[in-house]
């Protein structure tokens, strides 16, 4: 499209030849003379001293400005590049739809309420007493138990598993092979020291417009709710304890784990291998670095890192002194040396 049309329909203004064709968008040092690419912040300029894209979305920054009206280069300004990037990129970039079908292979209860244009692929099994909304999409090989509720525009990626009484929202996305629903880890030990399974009877809700990544588990608690907020994004490889609550709009990166009956508060941000343990509450807007170990109760608002998770500040001068010990243990010796020779 023209550069004005996309300026318009991203809702910002623009330097440059209004009738320039752009026709994609890439990254800022592969980017092409007729493609999109942005700015975030001061810390791209030598990328933007060589790229070649035909367009930039760039923030209002002074050094950024200048060096792009040095080399000419037409640029839609906004205080949220990275923002309207993904915006940009939905205009470019549609992803695979299927026709809203029914594969002949599918198995579906008699039961199944299905909503209005649904699709659903091939080898998907749906058990009884299933509620489909409208528009919802389901990819080939998918599993659903009995009772489950899935909410309008839901999209099961394929081989994925839904479990007995999970309830999904509306517009939500889960990727592939990931498992909600499924049996929480619940077992008592006895006096003869084996161990007896606690029946997992609760259930789990994902509330509308949650995205759950490939290979992710969420599961059921032996009684009452594993609860995923409004809004939370789940990456890969991510697992949710039996009993879990997480606040609305969270982000859990890949390789995290929650334990069970833990709990976050709303826009909570944890960092790949970071884990939080049993019980354990987390406030609202608190950030866990990379493989920070959350151990016990982080006030809201908090930043925190490392293991046992500490505020994030404390977490880099310790790291700063680690780096260190060889020397500090020389010094140590020496000192210790110099003690001993005037005893």
């Amino acid at each position: 499209m023209k550069l004005s049309e996309l300026a318009a329909h991203l809702d910002c203004p623009f330097t440059g030849e209004p009738d320039r064709e752009i026709i994609g968008v890439a990254a800022l040092d592969q980017a092409g003379p007729d493609q999109l690419s942005f700015v975030e912040d001061i810390r791209r300029l030598s990328q933007v001293k060589q790229t070649q894209a035909g367009a930039l979305l760039v923030p209002d920054n002074a050094q950024v400005l200048a060096l792009v009206e040095e080399r000419s280069i037409p640029c839609l300004r906004t205080r949220t590049p990275r923002l309207l990037f993904a915006q940009a990129l939905n205009l470019f970039y549609k992803p695979f739809q299927p026709t809203a079908v029914i594969h002949p292979t599918a198995v579906i209860d008699s039961s199944v309420s299905l909503g209005r244009d649904v699709a659903i692929g091939a080898n998907v099994v749906i058990q009884p007493g299933v509620v489909v909304g409208d528009q919802v999409c389901i990819h080939p090989n998918v599993t659903i138990y009995p009772d489950v509720r899935i909410g309008d525009r839901t999209l099961l990626h394929a081989n994925c598993v839904i479990h007995e009484r999970t309830q999904i929202g509306a517009d939500c996305v889960i990727h592939s092979g990931a498992v909600l629903g499924a049996e929480g880890f619940g077992f008592v030990p006895t006096p003869q020291g084996t161990w007896f399974k606690m029946p997992q009877s609760g259930s789990v809700v994902v509330e509308d417009e949650v995205e759950i990544g490939c290979n992710s588990n969420v599961d059921r608690p032996a009684v009452g709710e594993t609860r995923i907020g409004r809004g939370c994004k789940l990456d890969n490889l991510v697992q949710v304890g039996h009993g879990c609550k997480i606040g609305a709009h969270c982000v859990i990166a890949a390789q995290t784990g929650l334990a069970g009956a833990s709990e976050l508060g709303d826009h909570v941000v944890l960092a790949a291998q970071s884990g939080v343990a049993n019980q354990a509450k987390v406030g609202s807007r608190v950030t866990a670095g990379a493989r920070a170990g959350i151990m016990s109760d982080v006030d809201p608002g908090a930043i925190v890192a490392g293991y046992p998770a500490i505020p994030n500040t404390v977490w880099l001068r310790a790291v700063a002194v680690y780096r260190r010990l060889p020397e500090i243990y020389q010094t140590l010796r020496q000192l210790q040396r110099q003690i001993d020779s005037r005893q």
